[in-house]
């Protein structure tokens, strides 16, 4: 086998344990921002998973599919640093792979009138459910929900780029939420680079 088609081998390879979520050990996802770099996807299609207005049966859908739970962005159409998340950051293929391998991912609409049932089993539309339930008071708002419906992170507003938004899910994924807030996660995480 030649030396350029064992490369192209081993780079396939490599691309598809990426896509399915495998880091080695020692790892993490956000190591791997700056080797997709340039490619793109769109994050309603390969972020965004399509829901279906019931938080109960998304978190069944969570604990079946064996994922933490769910992460859900507090959006609105006329917000300029949602767009520019979407633009930036969860367009990024290993942003999306590593969310949807950990989390069902979830889209409610800040400013929405259209109904859904919270983990409560209230019917509600999308923006009193944000307002008075999950208590977002700006957008873009992501909160990350258990299995067990605990919630052991928030973060308001735009992250500084994909690299910091995977340190967000690392943190729950990695259980560090336990021990120490995002802020001193997220400092650990940029001295160590």
């Amino acid at each position: 086998m030649n030396a350029t088609l064992l490369g192209a081998l081993l780079a396939l390879v490599t691309a598809a344990a990426l896509a399915v979520g495998e880091a080695r050990p020692g790892e993490h996802a956000a190591d791997e921002v700056q080797e997709t770099a340039t490619e793109r996807r769109d994050p309603h299609l390969h972020f965004f998973q399509a829901g279906f207005g019931d938080l109960p049966e998304e978190m069944q859908l969570a604990r079946d599919a064996g994922k933490l739970g769910l992460f859900v962005m507090f959006g609105a159409e006329d917000c300029p640093p949602c767009m520019r998340m979407k633009e930036t950051v969860l367009n990024r293929p290993a942003v999306q792979d590593y969310y949807r391998t950990h989390f069902r991912v979830l889209y409610i609409d800040f400013n929405g009138d259209v109904e859904m049932t919270d983990l409560a089993g209230r019917a509600l539309r999308e923006k009193d459910y944000a307002r008075e339930v999950a208590r977002v008071i700006g957008t873009p708002t992501f909160v990350f929900l258990l299995a067990d419906g605990h919630e052991p992170a928030r973060y308001a507003g735009a992250t500084r780029d994909a690299e910091e938004f995977l340190w967000l899910a690392e943190y729950v994924v990695d259980g560090a939420w336990r021990e120490q807030d995002f802020t001193a996660y997220r400092s650990e995480r940029a001295q160590a680079r």
